[in-house]
């Protein structure tokens, strides 16, 4: 009989079925694109900042590359509401995680204290040249998800959510030396966007209209 190879599918978050490999892809995707378990040794630390805030304030623009048997290997999240999402943020979030991340009382010393720090400032993400991009998002696939369409799949399919929505505009900001992750994204259209100030992060936006 002829064998038959699981399916790839974009689906929708499964808040019970997916929140441990949504970490894990977010863990091996986290560090400049790559791995970054020997950065930030805590797995729990980069997933609490950059996937399942989202997942749990907007879990209806979070959706998953499903490997075809009910794994979960790639995502994108996002808000289509930057100013509320940072004010759940404050008012949620952070409580939930102060025990296990307390601010540090020092300036930041390990990259992973220097995320600490991130947490418990949501308030950077409200940059006021961003004002027309009200929307933002994070992707991740797993290297060998890559370059095969399914990140289109799912910018496509995130997109038209947020469009659902009535929202116009989206945007995100991406380590600038991830030059890998830039070319996904001009190639999707999007734009950059002139930020004073930005360190070391490239913004980058557009429209949510899908040609």
């Amino acid at each position: 009989m002829p064998s038959h190879r699981p399916t790839p599918a974009i689906r929708p978050y499964d808040p019970t079925a997916d929140r441990p490999a949504v970490a894990d892809v977010c863990v091996r995707t986290a560090y400049n694109g790559g791995d970054s378990r020997a950065v930030y040794p805590d797995p729990r630390l980069m997933p609490s900042l950059f996937a399942e805030p989202y997942c749990h304030f907007d879990p209806d623009l979070a959706f998953v590359l499903d490997d075809g048997t009910g794994r979960a290997v790639g995502y994108i999240v996002g808000t289509a509401d930057t100013g509320r999402f940072v004010e759940d943020f404050r008012r949620t979030w952070i409580p939930r995680l102060a025990d296990r991340y307390p601010e540090p009382a020092v300036p930041p010393r390990t990259p992973s204290e220097e995320m600490i720090r991130l947490l418990h400032h949501p308030e950077r993400m409200l940059v006021p040249e961003l004002g027309a991009y009200p929307a933002h998002l994070h992707i991740d696939l797993l290297p060998p998800w890559q370059g095969r369409g399914h990140g289109r799949r799912l910018m496509h399919t995130f997109l038209g959510a947020l469009r659902g929505q009535g929202v116009a505009a989206v945007h995100l900001g991406m380590v600038t030396v991830n030059t890998v992750a830039r070319t996904f994204y001009d190639r999707l259209g999007f734009h950059e966007i002139p930020v004073a100030d930005a360190g070391p992060l490239t913004y980058l936006g557009r429209s949510t209209t899908v040609e």
